[in-house]
């Protein structure tokens, strides 16, 4: 797929789920809209997993695609309040994201 159009429906993924995680976090950050695949460019999948990177006293909270690539991030929050986060997210119904979270560094 040309990076045009895989971007354009990247973008509309992603924005979905920075809106979704938004609800649960108060911000989110729209990270990757498109990837590389065999034949080039496609966009993020439309499926939306919760994964979780803790660091410290921090954690941050991503809703990724089945591979793994992150289409949006919360800031860093406290461990307590992202783990709230994490496990409304889980109780409504949003599939776990075990593998590794490919995000913008």
């Amino acid at each position: 797929m040309q990076y045009h159009k895989a971007s354009i429906i990247g973008l509309e993924r992603s924005k979905k789920a920075q809106l979704k995680l938004f609800d649960y976090t108060g911000y989110a950050m729209l990270t990757y809209t498109t990837k590389q695949d065999g034949n080039g460019f496609a966009p993020v999948g439309e499926e939306m997993l919760v994964a979780k990177m803790e660091r410290e006293a921090d954690a941050m909270l991503f809703l990724c695609d089945n591979d793994g690539y992150a289409k949006a991030q919360s800031k860093p929050l406290p461990k307590e309040k992202a783990e709230e986060a994490y496990k409304k997210m889980l109780n409504d119904g949003i599939s776990e994201f075990k593998g590794q979270i490919k995000t913008v560094s």
